[in-house]
């Protein structure tokens, strides 16, 4: 019962962080429970990103080492993204509010906030990929806006600036590991 109970949990988040519901991230407590699903947020994200380049990767016939180094990278990446763009939103946030959430605190909305890209195994699809992998960017940023709007308890214009701090930082890394992506073969 308990399993069914995490997953109805986790589908509920999902549906509310999907949905921009700003209620949900100000009526959220911070518990271990949510950090958990906020976390497994992130790691479905990673997965399913993973597993749409996987799918690209075979039908490109990668080898296998480049396979697994490539998906390691990507999974990393998206990993990494969420700690480092949840630190950038913490030190602006300490600077315009200081002391009013930790950065433990924060990584659960922000955790959240990557619901959409949950959705990222979608950009296997072919001549949409491109264009669906934009969506979610943009959908994840408006997400993250929500959240710092409330979990900042700040106007929504700098909620705006704060989310924009390290979301070019975000796409810049995604598009550099696009690039190692295709230059690892070359290096094997």
């Amino acid at each position: 019962m308990r399993g069914e109970d995490s997953i109805a949990g986790l589908r509920r988040t999902l549906w509310n962080a999907l949905s921009l519901n700003s209620n949900f991230y100000e009526k959220t407590p911070y518990t271990a429970r949510t950090k958990r699903i906020a976390l497994t947020i992130v790691i479905l994200a990673a997965v399913s990103r993973v597993f749409g380049s996987a799918v690209i990767l075979l039908i490109n016939r990668t080898e296998l080492s480049v396979l697994l180094l490539a998906l390691w990278i990507d999974a990393f990446a998206l990993v990494g993204g969420y700690y480092f763009w949840t630190f950038t939103i913490f030190k602006i946030g300490q600077w315009l509010k200081p002391g009013h959430v930790s950065y433990g605190e924060l990584l659960v909305p922000i955790g959240f906030a990557y619901a959409p890209q949950v959705l990222n195994f979608l950009t296997l699809i072919p001549l949409l990929g491109e264009g669906i992998e934009r969506i979610l960017a943009v959908w994840t940023l408006l997400s993250v806006i929500v959240a710092v709007r409330q979990g900042l308890d700040i106007k929504t214009r700098w909620a705006v600036l704060i989310g924009f701090a390290g979301w070019p930082l975000i796409q810049i890394a995604i598009g550099f590991v696009k690039v190692i992506k295709q230059l690892v073969p070359q290096w094997l």
